[in-house]
């Protein structure tokens, strides 16, 4: 059976061979990236953002947007007839809040299927080290990334939105950073990591997990782990960062949510 190491399908939605994408010469050299058809299919939203002076009412109109295009509110106000629960509906901020608890659970697996049918890449890790597409855990992974509990909202077009409007701030703010930012990771063993080469004791090019957790503040990575991986993060790899939305669960770690693949990395301890 292939190896799970491999990068990934040879079929995604961005225009862009996943190979290359995930390789650490894309990384060091990075092209835009773009969901096909995103932006298109919201024109009105991207439109009334331009109208907009500031990042925070950026925020406030995106999160207005999703609230009104997904029902969020109206849904919350439901209730099933017969056993007055509320209907479950999932939404964008509530998997960006379980990922911050476990990435590992469910939720986190239905983040991991969405970089891997839009961009391509295989994860690695779910709740251990994935090796086989036929070992129990990748098993466990697609299972956990179809649980229809999580897919009764259009989440993988909340997740599309997400993206291209991480990728609209930085393009028209400049902010974070321009091409690159300076990222960090605290790990308690590399052997989490596939290691794809030593270049020498500190410097290694190594496969991350098709998407995963930074931050842009070292002493936050070294309450993590007794290393810490030090990573030039190209800005079209975001998916999510602190500051990117008024209202959101992440706030407390500076965390910054990146698309995987090979990044040259230096290890301190």
């Amino acid at each position: 059976m292939p190896d799970i190491s491999q990068h990934g399908h040879s079929t995604n939605l961005i225009g862009l061979a996943t190979a290359c994408m995930a390789s650490h010469a894309f990384n060091e050299n990075p092209r835009p990236l773009h969901i096909a058809g995103t932006r298109e299919s919201a024109s009105g939203l991207f439109e009334q953002l331009l109208r907009q002076a500031t990042l925070d009412d950026c925020g406030r109109i995106f999160q207005d947007y999703m609230c009104v295009v997904f029902g969020f509110e109206t849904e919350q106000r439901l209730r099933d007839d017969h056993s007055g629960r509320r209907r479950y509906r999932n939404s964008y901020l509530r998997l960006i809040q379980d990922w911050g608890l476990d990435s590992n659970n469910a939720q986190g697996a239905v983040f991991k299927g969405w970089v891997e049918s839009r961009f391509g890449l295989f994860p690695t890790y779910h709740k251990q080290r994935i090796s086989s597409f036929v070992s129990k855990d990748w098993i466990m992974y697609i299972e956990e990334k179809m649980n229809s509990r999580y897919h009764n909202n259009c989440i993988y077009m909340q997740l599309d939105l997400l993206y291209e409007y991480c990728q609209w701030v930085i393009e028209h703010f400049q902010f974070p950073a321009a091409t690159h930012k300076t990222l960090y990771r605290g790990v308690n063993s590399l052997e989490d990591h596939w290691l794809v080469r030593d270049e020498d004791k500190q410097h290694k090019i190594v496969r991350f997990n098709s998407i995963v957790s930074f931050t842009d503040r070292r002493s936050i990575a070294s309450e993590f782990g007794s290393y810490i991986l030090e990573v030039e993060v190209p800005m079209v790899k975001l998916v999510f960062f602190s500051e990117l939305l008024p209202h959101h669960a992440l706030r407390g770690e500076a965390e910054y949510l990146v698309i995987g693949g090979d990044y040259r990395v230096k290890v301190e301890r």
